[in-house]
């Protein structure tokens, strides 16, 4: 789902924080309660489900009284839409993110799982979940996704962390873990093969907050990234 201008009585939200221990490469900050809510400006959200109970994970920036922009990941059961919206969703059949323990990472994070398509003779463009493990570039990885299956021109839209971020126009986060969202994604094909461009913001450990289009080979991922590839 993508929320834009979304009124919240309620909006608890965490930034990225060193680990207090050596269990986790990273970890998040206390939880921020800003009074009254505030206004969700731009988010990306993936439904699915943990525990056998529905789920969501949420990055997005909004607008708190009296303290500006923020951005952050949003917390599940401590959020609370301050009147019914009107939302674009994105609907998938044949997978779904399931929660499950990471080995790897030691946090427990949606994974795709196939599942049963919802109906054999329903229309629909070709569409890849996915989540993309730490260390590889994040445009590299939608890149061998895309060779995998078969895939050209493609719009991607996600969420994740990574591990500080270099921009296009020379602007450099030092952070090593951030909250990500992409603002637009695309795929293009070219003689060498599927090429990606993310245009993405950010928020860093210290809450500042950065936009831009990621340099191409420069920007590893930290914890995971979720991906929907839309062909």
């Amino acid at each position: 789902m993508e929320l834009v201008d979304v009124p919240m009585a309620r909006m608890d939200y965490v930034i990225p924080a060193a680990s207090p221990d050596g269990s986790h490469a990273a970890w998040y900050s206390d939880t921020r309660s800003p009074d009254g809510g505030g206004t969700i400006r731009s988010a990306s959200v993936h439904m699915g489900r943990r525990d056998g109970e529905p789920f969501f994970h949420c990055h997005g920036q909004w607008d708190v009284a009296g303290e500006g922009l923020k951005m952050g990941h949003l917390l599940p059961f401590d959020a609370e839409v301050a009147k019914p919206v009107e939302v674009a969703a994105i609907g998938l059949s044949g997978a779904i993110l399931e929660v499950a323990n990471d080995a790897e990472t030691n946090f427990r994070l949606f994974a795709p799982v196939p599942r049963a398509p919802v109906s054999a003779g329903e229309a629909g463009g070709k569409a890849v979940l996915a989540t993309v493990r730490p260390n590889g570039d994040i445009c590299e990885q939608i890149e061998e996704i895309c060779k995998e299956h078969g895939i050209g021109d493609a719009r991607v839209v996600g969420l994740g962390s990574l591990i500080g971020a270099d921009y296009e126009d020379g602007t450099h986060v030092t952070s090593y873990a951030t909250e990500v969202m992409i603002l637009d994604g695309r795929v293009s094909t070219g003689d060498a093969g599927p090429r990606a461009r993310l245009d993405i913001a950010l928020v860093g450990m210290d809450g500042g907050i950065s936009q831009g289009v990621l340099v191409h080979g420069a920007n590893p991922v930290c914890v995971t990234f979720e991906l929907l590839i839309l062909a």
